[in-house]
């Protein structure tokens, strides 16, 4: 029996973390009240030194893998590779504000397919707020293109595991691995961001310029001529065509280390350990090439990411510990393995609906907690799952709060003086966000329920 002292404390110690890491006071590290709240919790008792130590096991080799890939994303960045993607998608909008969404909301799909959800929209945004800023577009005509970009690079965490830390967490806590991950999220995932694409295009249509305020002669320069200069004279052919070369290769390189996870997590080898060898490969490359040594890796490199994944966790393992996933359970009990269509709506409405109160980090979290507490037959449990991540990842973006990568999006914009408030935002999103994601787990459901037998799963 947990007293009510142990409850009060880790409750408080909860409420008290998300409210510092969402307002964030003198722009304090999301890491510091998560580190603060652990603390708490651990001396009120409701998590155990054997806790933590389970809990190393179960987020270190997510959060080492999540490190790794943004490591490569700085080393590409200090390359010269986004500034080279930024200056193709210019070229190859071709002065038309309708190409230009495509080719942004795109890149942003990529670059998260790439690396990850953080990394993307820290990568994506500065460079959009420079080419947009160079493009002459007032305020109200640069939101589509941000705010589209954020949406799309958040919500393609969804259909790969290794996009999304908490993704990653939650994988190894329902025992699936990257391959059934995508086996059963992949296709659903991209419908619904169809779906959500068409949405903001509808909506963001009006403040869409149709024609981008540049002379059409910069927009026909080929791939590797900066667009931000007009009157500037092209750089010689072979020079643009070595420079093209080159980055198409570290592109071929990045996807083979991408592919090779998925072997990897097929083949029971830790994920983490290829992903730390791709990034060391790069970073060595990179020394060797362009005399670049990794110091300057080590001091940027957001090893915050650790902690605050562990403390997090270690949060939610309190509540947990004092009876929050026995609470739920009962809630959602009668709902969960009904049907699949069923167990999808109601798990991922919950998540979602947790997401934008408390963030989706801790939100996922426990619902899947609770969801190792019900005892499911693989197939619904693998249902409600995959429904937690579409909430998680999808849903949660209805509010600013409900993700970090929303958070540091705003962040980033503040920095820069682009101002979208959250009437702004959630002007568009609660006309995009739901519709799409309830288009998602009806197609999930039934994705899921047909691709099952091929995975040796039946019934509920």
């Amino acid at each position: 029996m947990v007293s009510p002292a142990v409850i009060s404390l880790t409750v408080f110690a909860f409420v008290l973390t998300v409210v510092l890491m969402m307002w964030r006071p003198r722009g304090v590290n999301e890491a510091v009240p998560a580190a603060g709240g652990a603390i708490l919790v651990v001396l009120a008792g409701s998590v155990t030194w054997t806790d933590l130590i389970r809990i190393g096991e179960t987020v270190s080799g997510a959060a080492i893998t999540i490190v790794a890939t943004i490591v490569i994303a700085m080393v590409l960045e200090s390359i010269g590779f986004f500034q080279w993607a930024a200056d193709g998608l210019a070229a190859r909008s071709r002065g038309s504000g309708y190409r230009l969404f495509v080719n942004v909301n795109l890149v942003c799909f990529l670059m998260t397919l790439f690396f990850n959800n953080d990394g993307s929209i820290l990568i994506t945004t500065p460079i959009l707020i420079l080419l947009l800023n160079r493009l002459g577009l007032k305020n109200h005509q640069k939101i589509p293109y941000l705010l589209s970009g954020a949406l799309i690079a958040t919500a393609s965490s969804a259909p790969i595991g290794v996009s999304n830390i908490v993704n990653l967490i939650a994988l190894h806590i329902v025992g699936m691995d990257l391959y059934a991950h995508m086996l059963f999220m992949f296709v659903p995932s991209m419908l619904g961001l169809l779906f959500l694409f068409g949405m903001l295009f509808v909506v963001c249509l009006r403040d869409i310029p149709r024609r981008l305020p540049l002379t059409t002669r910069v927009w026909g320069q080929a791939p590797g001529y900066s667009p931000f200069h007009p009157l500037m004279d092209p750089p010689p052919a072979e020079r643009v065509q070595s420079r093209n070369r080159l980055m198409a290769r570290i592109l071929l390189y990045v996807f083979i280390v991408r592919a090779a996870l998925f072997v990897a997590s097929y083949q029971g080898i830790p994920i983490e350990v290829v992903a730390v060898t791709g990034s060391v490969v790069l970073l060595g490359w990179r020394w060797s090439r362009m005399g670049i040594p990794p110091s300057d890796i080590v001091r940027k490199t957001p090893w915050h990411i650790l902690a605050f994944a562990f403390c997090m966790y270690v949060i939610i393992y309190g509540l947990r510990n004092i009876g929050l996933t026995e609470w739920l359970l009962e809630a959602i009990r009668p709902a969960i393995g009904a049907s699949l269509l069923n167990t999808s709506l109601v798990m991922g409405g919950l998540v979602s609906l947790l997401s934008t109160v408390v963030n989706n980090h801790p939100a996922l979290m426990i619902g899947t907690l609770t969801l190792t507490e019900m005892h499911l037959q693989p197939l619904p449990l693998r249902m409600a799952y995959l429904a937690s991540v579409a909430g998680s990842d999808l849903g949660a973006l209805l509010l600013p709060i409900g993700t970090l990568a929303s958070l540091l999006w705003l962040h980033i914009l503040r920095r820069h003086k682009v101002r979208v408030n959250w009437k702004e935002y959630v002007r568009v999103t609660i006309l995009v966000i739901p519709p799409s994601l309830l288009f998602t787990l009806i197609v999930l459901s039934y994705w899921v329920e047909r691709i099952a037998p091929l995975a040796g799963l039946g019934g509920g």
